[in-house]
């Protein structure tokens, strides 16, 4: 019996050898064999016959000689950003986005169409087919070279039907499988994620949050949420439904939310609800209303005074919830994404004073809160970003058609 266990023990630890060597070399960017071997603990033989497969495969090249240490310089790798693509799509309540991104996270092609996700799946489904054909067109990147797709959603996501959203956050798409659809159309693996995990993501690997095992990721839109990170893996809960920091009730005397409570944070930050408020604040007055997120920041940004108000109420609100936050998971960082986070200090300023006063102080001195660099592109990213985490867990992914010496690293 131990023998005819061997050779399937064997080809797992070279797949798992070879998702070190990957990760490493995405991690560090640019590194020499000698310098994997030493960083990974393994026999210079070993990585040597991992990179030759990875190279002949297309995954890895050779970026050119580095520092020598004492005699010959080093020859340092990389990963190939041709050898294949991914594919990121963000259904937001109000908007599709979908972009292609190579292996170094550098985005090839991206489509945005303004679009009423919620109250129309198969219309919405459809856009999201021909946004992809068209990125997958602009960009040259073949069917063969895509590894997958992962979709974005504003909606939590249970590991029992990966496919799905949530019918209570979005009852119109109730029984409609997004994962089985696009996987039926473009013939590869298909993830459906929540948007703010994914904003974590992209963090973690490309953003303010590498080599960091623990942060958040706020994303304010419609609704809010939080993607949480925690000992380096997406914390999502039992059901999916961890991070709904949209949902916590600031005020028991606010609004009316959706989920039956009273001033939950998306009645009060939520994008509508913002507007509305701005629009009230203004009324009477001759300048036309502010119909847009955009409208209320680029006044804000003029000065209006009504505009500045108005982002200073949402960063106070959003600070409450943070400040809960923080005191539950003491992540090391917080990076807050969406639309909104090009008001810069106009928000993060009230932001940060509130969640000073209201969290426990060790907790808030050790944190750092930033903006999201990608705004609105984050949840399309880590999307695409998904994919390719998954893809280095499981590099068979990439073996699509190799030969089995490829795909055994040998």
């Amino acid at each position: 019996m131990t023998k005819s266990r061997k050779p399937s023990d064997s080809a797992g630890m070279r797949l798992r050898n070879i998702t070190l060597v990957l990760r490493t070399v995405q991690a560090e960017r640019q590194i020499s064999q000698a310098d994997l071997a030493r960083r990974l603990g393994l026999a210079r033989s070993t990585v040597l016959a991992i990179v030759d497969g990875l190279l002949e495969l297309g995954l890895l090249k050779e970026q050119g000689p580095g520092i020598s240490g004492g005699g010959r310089r080093p020859m340092l790798l990389t990963l190939d950003d041709r050898a294949f693509h991914l594919v990121g799509v963000d259904i937001g309540a109000k908007h599709v986005t979908v972009v292609v991104m190579n292996l170094q996270a550098e985005v090839l092609a991206r489509q945005h169409r303004p679009w009423q996700a919620r109250e129309d799946p198969n219309g919405t489904l459809s856009l999201v087919e021909e946004l992809i054909g068209r990125v997958l067109s602009e960009s040259r990147a073949g069917r063969r070279q895509l590894v997958g797709i992962g979709v974005g959603v504003p909606s939590p996501v249970d590991a029992r039907s990966p496919g799905h959203v949530s019918p209570v956050v979005m009852p119109h798409w109730a029984g409609v499988d997004i994962a089985a659809r696009l996987e039926s159309r473009f013939e590869v693996p298909v993830r459906v994620e929540n948007d703010a995990n994914l904003g974590a993501l992209w963090e973690a690997r490309w953003g303010h949050g590498v080599n960091l095992d623990n942060l958040a990721y706020i994303k304010v839109a419609t609704g809010v949420g939080a993607g949480l990170l925690l000992d380096g893996r997406l914390y999502r809960g039992s059901r999916g439904v961890a991070g709904e920091i949209g949902h916590l009730s600031i005020d028991n005397a606010g609004p009316l939310c959706s989920c039956g409570l009273r001033g939950c944070l998306n009645t009060l930050v939520g994008t509508d609800s913002l507007l509305v408020r701005a629009r009230e604040a203004a009324r009477g007055r001759k300048r036309p209303a502010f119909e847009k997120l955009d409208d209320l920041i680029d006044a804000a940004l003029a000065g209006d005074a009504i505009a500045v108000s108005t982002l200073d109420f949402a960063g106070r609100q959003l600070g409450l919830g943070l400040a809960m936050l923080l005191n539950l998971i003491n992540p090391a960082l917080v990076v807050v994404g969406g639309g909104i986070v090009r008001a810069g200090d106009l928000l993060l300023a009230p932001l940060r004073e509130t969640v000073a006063k209201h969290c426990f102080s060790e907790n808030f001195s050790h944190v750092r809160i930033l903006a999201s660099r990608l705004g609105e592109s984050s949840t399309a990213r880590g999307a695409a970003t998904l994919i390719f985490d998954e893809a280095l867990e499981n590099p068979s992914a990439f073996f699509k058609g190799a030969p089995r010496k490829l795909q055994l690293g040998n």
